[in-house]
């Protein structure tokens, strides 16, 4: 009996009852990001001005920098925040598409779809350029200029699907697009009356030049019910346009993969083409038909809605709990320059589009 049991000790376990040691390291990172979504609303309902994803951000930036939390963040919490920042922000992003439907979308006219569809294209193009003469790192350029143009963190975390961007790589983009978001929520309404616009047409512009829907809400919702209306169908159509501007990124890298890939294939090496359509922009699509079609009841909607908001929380109190301040601002001052540029240009070009709409 003795001898069986050692037998039984040396044999090696089928692989359904292995366990993965993985899993159990990410555990402390995800009961903690978990307690910071839980915090973050608590702040978004003390403070309704500011939004619960922005919170979220904020709160993983001081759990990195706070000297109390800070080795924890960078140790053993570390592998459960890693996996909450990109896991999280993908199943988010396939969720974000139940808010959109065609319909809506298509009551604009094609006017109006033309001028927003301009507004971000134009932005797009121009963040680019402004972040290749800064000479920003790696990616950021692309990363900034799909943030700044569509939606904030979320088209950040679809677009670095496709350029392989490692998730740590994207905090200094998450970071600038949030303060940029934060800061338009205190300075556009200043900015109402001076420029002369109307609740509806105030509302038009924040929906074009802000990023993050949440800070939408909270920013047009200083001028009326109107407003807020107005933004939000002008932001979610603004939000349409992350599938096609994935997917035309993609078509490019893998294009140039190609065509300067040939040396690499010639010496035995092989090549990892970035997908034509990540499997979560086609689930965003998706999401986007099933709103359109009114397969989901409205309580369905809104619970979709809600566990978008907790994992998009997650997963950017995670990404921002790899932001070092300290070398954010020794290395990132042409970032923070090209990041100021692409929010004044996105909202001079709205503002002239409101004036067309």
């Amino acid at each position: 009996m003795p001898a069986q049991r050692r037998r039984d000790r040396g044999r090696t376990l089928p692989p359904a009852l292995k366990t993965n040691p993985l899993k159990h390291k990410r555990a402390p990172g995800l009961v903690v990001a978990a307690a910071a979504v839980g915090v973050a609303w608590l702040v978004h309902l003390a403070v309704p001005a500011m939004p619960f994803l922005t919170a979220a951000v904020i709160l993983g930036i001081l759990a990195a920098n706070v000297p109390v939390s800070s080795s924890p963040v960078a140790g053993i919490l570390r592998p459960g925040l890693d996996f909450s920042g990109k896991k999280f922000m993908r199943l988010g992003i396939v969720l974000l598409g139940l808010k959109l439907s065609l319909f809506d979308v298509a009551a604009l006219g094609w006017g109006t779809l033309g001028i927003i569809v301009s507004i971000v294209l134009l932005t797009f193009f121009g963040t680019l350029l402004l972040g290749k003469a800064l000479k920003l790192p790696g990616d950021q350029p692309i990363l900034l200029a799909t943030g700044f143009s569509i939606c904030g963190a979320s088209a950040i975390g679809a677009m670095s699907g496709v350029t392989k961007t490692d998730h740590r790589d994207t905090v200094v983009p998450i970071a600038l697009v949030t303060l940029c978001g934060t800061l338009a929520i205190g300075v556009l309404p200043l900015l109402k009356i001076p420029l002369g616009l109307d609740p509806v047409p105030f509302g038009h512009w924040v929906g074009a030049s802000v990023h993050d829907v949440g800070q939408v809400v909270a920013t047009a919702q200083t001028a009326g019910p109107a407003a807020l209306a107005g933004a939000l169908i002008i932001k979610l159509t603004r939000v349409l346009m992350l599938a096609p501007m994935v997917t035309g990124v993609a078509l490019v890298r893998r294009r140039t993969h190609k065509r300067v890939g040939s040396p690499l294939r010639e010496s035995g090496a092989e090549i990892k083409l970035p997908p034509l359509v990540p499997l979560f922009v086609a689930g965003f699509m998706a999401m986007i038909l099933v709103r359109t079609l009114g397969f989901l009841p409205p309580a369905v909607l809104g619970m979709a809605g809600t566990a978008q908001d907790l994992l998009l929380a997650a997963a950017l109190f995670g990404l921002g709990s790899s932001v070092r301040v300290g070398s954010l601002m020794r290395t990132g001052g042409r970032a923070i320059v090209a990041a100021m540029l692409s929010w004044a240009l996105i909202a001079a070009l709205a503002y002239g589009g409101v004036q067309l709409m």
